[in-house]
């Protein structure tokens, strides 16, 4: 079993509440939109942490975090990328990688909207964790936690983290 903490949208802000949430997890996955790679820095490095580059993030973190992630985490097929779209209308391109990758599991950011949704079209899980950042027009901060184990997602919860108030 692997314990998941996914963020996403930081803008270069982190605050020690994901950090409290994300000591208890094997891994922690970030949607995209890093803004400022310290915040990477202060994610708990006891942990996997998988990255995807996001619209505003720089040369430098492009070249360290790819733009994309397909992987098989405890036999679930994942797809991990920052502008994703969502059921039953994707970004450009993407329901077909969806398919051609067998995903169970898509993951992406960028709307800053904590949304969870099985697509029946692609069969497949949709997740955005929404955005854990002080930038942007979403009024509350959210992440997700989760569990992996023999191919199956289970205990999902929302981690709502207050206000995004500068």
């Amino acid at each position: 079993m692997r314990k998941i903490g996914l963020i996403s949208d930081s803008h270069g802000y982190i605050d020690q509440a994901v950090i409290e949430h994300l000591s208890d997890v094997d891994e922690v996955w970030h949607a995209g939109d890093i803004g400022d790679l310290e915040v990477l820095k202060r994610l708990p490095q006891d942990k996997t942490i998988r990255v995807v580059t996001g619209n505003i993030d720089d040369q430098h973190a492009r070249e360290k975090y790819p733009e994309e992630i397909w992987v098989e985490v405890e036999g679930l097929k994942v797809g991990m990328l920052h502008i994703g779209g969502k059921p039953p209308v994707y970004a450009k391109g993407v329901k077909k990688k969806i398919i051609e990758n067998g995903c169970q599991l898509f993951v992406c950011g960028h709307s800053h909207i904590c949304k969870v949704e099985f697509d029946p079209k692609t069969k497949c899980l949709y997740m955005n964790p929404g955005a854990i950042g002080r930038h942007g027009f979403h009024v509350f901060r959210t992440m997700l936690l989760f569990e992996i184990e023999m191919g199956k997602l289970q205990n999902l919860r929302v981690v709502e983290l207050g206000k995004r108030a500068k």
